[in-house]
């Protein structure tokens, strides 16, 4: 089996930090890919059109050898490249001493095959880079099964010919005939039976633990606790804005795809309990099989009542076009396109003052924030409760001495309230969320 197909990259990382984009250079490396791709000749906001690419190959733990890219609306259906510019990447995978190539597209099993045999060296693609990512940065058991899943779906379609070593002569032929049913037309089917099986078992695992966090999202659903979810493009800086808002410890590092399993933490506005989740980050080209797998994961953001749209402020205007309209497009495919939210432009101790000028003029509507520095988180929490100010109820409440235990219940749903003791009881001034007023209606006042 050749290692394009294995869906593993070396896991060895690498010190050398050339800024967002600009991949590894390091002549010492196990693996070092040459990176293509297709340029359809649109203005783009990269100033390295394959900067993406290289970034996954940095977090992937590959060297960046160099970029090769072929000008044209669409790639060639059988070998991506045109046959003349295939000998030129021959050529210059031996000039820059590369052993791997890098394609910035999902391939075709075809494309693949084909391109391994013109070049001499294993070949991968875009949706294997972002699998051994996953597969490396995934630490939960459902994240685990997750990766899993897309991987197995991945290969299913590029298992042919890895066994042709086993067939008899003639195997293959279109015209079938006397010796056609080897060997190795059994194992492929073997192996794609056994794959199939692990497929379904892994989806009855997943439903399984999809049926768990159902019975938490219930348990949250009943407090009617407000929750906001952190989406967006993937290296943003979703982590550290949760841990400032929470005072959580969430682990955080400068690499893409650091977080893959959703974790949710409580903090408080005004003595109200808000719950804020942090989700798996969007990049452009997400591979369709990860969107699949990871839906369980992604319906907590589909699940909240707002949604925290964070963008690295840091990044040029085209190059956060671009994120957004990613982050955008996975909204809608996953259902949460509707849903309220809240764009936030993280990272502005990146910025200078004409910098930050534009990006608020660009963006009015926007919160610009630190949140490593601490900058801007206050308006932002304001912006959060004003969200949810629509969905409170002033009430005036008379709770009698003997139902203390009804006037623990309001502070868990109201947070703070203004309170006068009375002869006859306690004068309680709330905001309650309107699902919960049925609770008190009896206690209203007239």
């Amino acid at each position: 089996m050749s290692e394009s197909r294995t869906g593993r990259l070396t896991k060895t990382r690498y010190a050398a930090e050339n800024g967002n984009g600009a991949g590894v250079v390091n002549r010492r490396a196990r693996q070092r890919a040459l990176a293509i791709g297709i340029v359809d000749g649109r203005e783009r906001g990269d100033t390295e059109p394959l900067a993406e690419l290289k970034e996954l190959l940095r977090t992937a733990g590959v060297a960046t050898a160099g970029v090769a890219t072929q000008q044209r609306p669409k790639p060639d259906p059988d070998r991506y490249f045109g046959r003349g510019r295939l000998e030129e990447l021959k050529a210059q995978i031996a000039a820059e001493g590369a052993n791997l190539v890098a394609c910035d597209d999902e391939l075709l099993p075809r494309q693949e095959r084909n391109l391994e045999k013109a070049l001499g060296v294993p070949v991968i693609d875009r949706t294997a880079v972002i699998l051994d990512i996953f597969a490396d940065h995934a630490h939960s058991a459902e994240g685990k099964l997750q990766v899993e899943l897309a991987q197995l779906e991945y290969n299913m379609a590029r298992m042919r010919g890895l066994w042709t070593h086993l067939e008899r002569l003639g195997a293959g032929r279109i015209d079938g005939g006397i010796g056609t049913r080897g060997p190795g037309e059994s194992q492929i089917e073997t192996d794609r039976r056994l794959a199939r099986n692990r497929i379904a078992a892994l989806r009855r695992r997943l439903r399984q633990t999809e049926r768990n966090r159902g019975v938490m999202r219930a348990e949250r659903e009943r407090s009617s606790v407000p929750r906001v979810a952190l989406a967006g493009y993937t290296n943003a800086g979703k982590s550290t804005l949760l841990n400032a808002l929470t005072g959580s410890e969430v682990g955080v590092a400068n690499r893409l795809f650091e977080t893959l399993d959703p974790t949710t933490r409580s903090f408080e506005l005004s003595g109200r309990d808000y719950l804020l989740t942090d989700t798996v980050g969007f990049i452009e080209k997400l591979p369709h099989q990860l969107v699949e797998a990871f839906k369980a994961t992604l319906e907590e953001t589909t699940l909240a009542d707002l949604i925290v749209h964070v963008v690295d402020a840091s990044e040029s205007e085209e190059r956060r076009v671009l994120d957004m309209g990613a982050v955008d497009e996975v909204l809608e495919e996953i259902g949460a396109g509707e849903k309220p939210r809240l764009l936030v432009l993280n990272k502005a101790d990146l910025l200078s003052e004409d910098e930050r000028h534009e990006v608020v003029l660009s963006h009015p509507e926007a919160v610009l924030v630190s949140a490593l520095a601490g900058e801007g988180l206050d308006e932002l929490r304001e912006r959060i409760e004003a969200a949810f100010a629509e969905t409170l109820a002033e009430v005036e409440l008379l709770f009698p001495y003997s139902q203390g235990g009804r006037l623990h219940e309001l502070h868990e749903v109201a947070g703070e309230l203004k309170r006068t003791d009375r002869a006859d009881g306690v004068l309680v001034h709330a905001r309650v969320p309107r699902a919960e007023l049925h609770r008190f209606t009896d206690l209203a006042t007239a």
